[in-house]
């Protein structure tokens, strides 16, 4: 692995486990997570909101009969992660995590040996064909059915010249009707002056950052239907309780949203 990886470079995948707590991670990012963290104390506040909505929308997916999961720019499922939160509610659930760090998939292997109902996969989601067309993804997956198809903290890596809306378009393409798209991404909405320091930090690893505004967190819900409450803030994403919403729900400046497919959508 080490010949294939260059470890003098932090990884987001890496940087994101550590700031969750996890020990899949190098020196290199854990020195970039602690620089991060004194230009932005409430980092891992913020990651641990954005942990606690995937999980959420995940129980809302097998609450609604979703039994499929395809978990684009994963990272490494530590605690809390898709497979462990869907098979808890329904057993037959079935994941595949995909990922373009090699080092994060190897992890992702082991942590999940035995599991024969997911699996974690090597790709760019960025080529939506070829993610698709995996054989390990079409073994596991059926895109006959209703599938819940996670970008989680991804589409900030993800630049404008290549083109967002168009690789969402990809996956939509294929997902049937009554499927469902989770979404959250770093913005400047709420806290624009750490926006800056943040994206020229993540210039230092091979994926760079695009914060985006509501308004174009929106846009990438084309052809889907935003379930309530609406593209907000992490907290404000169905919680669990009123207790779970920070009073300035702001300060955490990811932008959350579910959209489902319509069942006349066609294919």
């Amino acid at each position: 692995m080490a010949n294939e990886v260059d470890l003098t470079r932090p990884s987001a995948a890496r940087v994101y486990d550590y700031y969750l707590g996890g020990a899949h991670n190098f020196a290199v990012d854990r020195e970039m997570a602690e620089q991060a963290m004194g230009m932005w104390p409430d980092l891992p506040l913020i990651m641990q909101a954005n942990r606690a909505f995937l999980r959420r929308a995940v129980r809302f997916c097998v609450d609604a009969g979703i039994r499929q999961f395809l978990d684009l720019g994963s990272g490494i499922p530590t605690v809390g992660n898709v497979h462990e939160v869907a098979q808890a509610a329904a057993p037959d659930a079935r994941v595949v995590y995909v990922d373009s760090d090699p080092i994060a998939v190897a992890y992702s292997r082991t942590i999940l040996d035995g599991d024969q109902r997911t699996v974690a996969v090597q790709a760019d989601l960025r080529k939506p064909d070829e993610v698709l067309g995996n054989p390990e993804v079409r073994s596991l997956l059926n895109f006959e059915e209703p599938i819940a198809v996670m970008m989680v903290a991804v589409l900030h890596f993800v630049s404008d010249s290549d083109d967002p809306a168009a690789i969402i378009a990809g996956y939509r393409e294929v997902m049937a009707p009554g499927s469902f798209l989770a979404i959250s991404h770093a913005s400047q909405d709420g806290q624009p002056h750490q926006a800056g320091s943040h994206q020229d930090l993540y210039r230092r690893t091979p994926t760079p950052m695009t914060m985006r505004s509501k308004a174009q967190v929106t846009d990438l819900f084309e052809e889907f239907n935003v379930v309530e409450p609406g593209v907000v803030f992490l907290p404000l994403w169905r919680p669990s309780s009123l207790d779970d919403v920070d009073e300035h729900p702001e300060r955490f400046s990811g932008l959350a949203a579910v959209g489902r497919k319509p069942a006349t959508a066609s294919r």
